[in-house]
């Protein structure tokens, strides 16, 4: 099963709907989706290393416009659809306790949350519910985001195909070394 998942997604990298599937899904991780686009954007790179930065590009803005989302969820929609998606993530109880000294530190978190593979959408909601500058927040958001996707696409530009050969004969350590991060990231975030 994981190879045809595997299989599909490469097979998605040449269709004209790559980039709007990854727009999509950058957007709503940013916002309330548990997946990381990792998931979609290494694949598409992999099968198509020319257009690297162009994913990189996409997976940018598209990853801050839905934090902006994610902020005003936040700031105009917290206790309808913020509250439900923290108690989703198991952060409704110390979000009081981080919230109180969020916007000392609210830069600094959403740079490391954007990098990382911490939940970036418990920070975007925190951002609007504290009411960190908006301005800050941006300028935070496309730091943090161009940084972790323009990293991992200058990395499979240069180092492509062994990347792949590497992926593809141990797809499922990949995959396992991959949920393990992911898990690690929500984790870490029951620390913060």
């Amino acid at each position: 099963m994981l190879r045809r998942l595997y299989d599909w997604t490469i097979q998605l990298a040449h269709s004209p709907h790559a980039l709007w599937a990854l727009a999509v899904i950058s957007f709503i991780e940013s916002s309330f989706f548990p997946i990381p686009p990792d998931v979609l954007m290494i694949p598409l790179i992999i099968a198509r290393p020319n257009r690297a930065f162009l994913i990189a590009t996409v997976c940018t803005l598209s990853s801050v416009a839905g934090a902006l989302l994610g902020y005003y969820i936040g700031f105009g929609l917290f206790e309808t659809v913020g509250r439900p998606i923290l108690d989703l993530y198991g952060k409704n109880e110390s979000f009081a306790e981080m919230s109180a000294n969020f916007n000392e530190y609210g830069a600094w978190a959403v740079i490391v949350a954007g990098v990382t593979m911490l939940p970036f959408k418990v920070v975007t909601i925190a951002s609007g519910v504290t009411g960190m500058s908006l301005p800050v927040f941006i300028a935070s958001a496309i730091f943090a985001r161009a940084i972790r996707f323009f990293l991992v696409a200058a990395l499979l530009w240069k180092f492509g195909e062994p990347i792949r050969d590497f992926i593809e004969k141990r797809l499922t350590l990949m995959f396992t070394l991959f949920c393990i991060v992911l898990i690690g990231g929500f984790l870490m975030l029951g620390f913060l």
